[in-house]
């Protein structure tokens, strides 16, 4: 029976550190959003592709690993990264080729001629990973970190605070 009570304790141990580091891990994430809603970690983005856009290196439910770069150092032809507000001020990321460049009013202007303000250009793509933006957009959302991180952390809360009244009424745990 010692065995298994160890091998219980063990696993318990296991869960509690795993829900833990998640909880931990989501909320830095939610809380370096930026105030076009994504999540900014030092000079990168973590930018999720919730819409199909024109390139196709871009997938919707892609998270894209954007590195804030200069303006000195765009140039004609990269591919970079920028935040469009639409009429309603709601957020969205555009991405596209730099056809033209504004150095006077450190602007530039995408090959499709929507222009953007330096204090608007999120960067160059570093990193792609296919698939994964789906998931952490459930996980970012509302609903998404309430089923995910609080209600876990709430169940564990009461399991513990189970175990130590278990433990003061009947001396041992159950």
């Amino acid at each position: 029976m010692k065995v298994l009570e160890k091998v219980k304790k063990i696993v318990r141990g296991i869960v509690l550190v795993a829900i833990s580091v998640f909880a931990l891990i989501m909320t830095i994430l939610l809380l370096n959003f930026n105030e076009y809603g994504v999540t900014e970690i030092g000079d990168k983005s973590f930018i999720i592709m919730r819409q199909n856009i024109s390139s196709e290196k871009y997938k919707r439910g892609d998270l894209v690993i954007v590195e804030k770069v200069d303006y000195s150092m765009i140039q004609k032809g990269d591919e970079i990264f920028a935040y469009r507000v639409n009429s309603k001020g709601t957020p969205n990321v555009d991405v596209g080729i730099v056809g033209e460049l504004f150095p006077k009013d450190r602007t530039i202007a995408f090959e499709n001629t929507s222009a953007f303000s330096e204090e608007f250009i999120a960067g160059k793509a570093v990193k792609t990973y296919n698939g994964i933006g789906t998931y952490l957009a459930a996980i970012e959302s509302k609903w998404g970190f309430l089923f995910t991180v609080l209600v876990p952390c709430f169940v564990v809360f009461i399991y513990e605070i189970y175990a130590l009244i278990v433990e003061i009424r009947y001396g041992e745990e159950q």
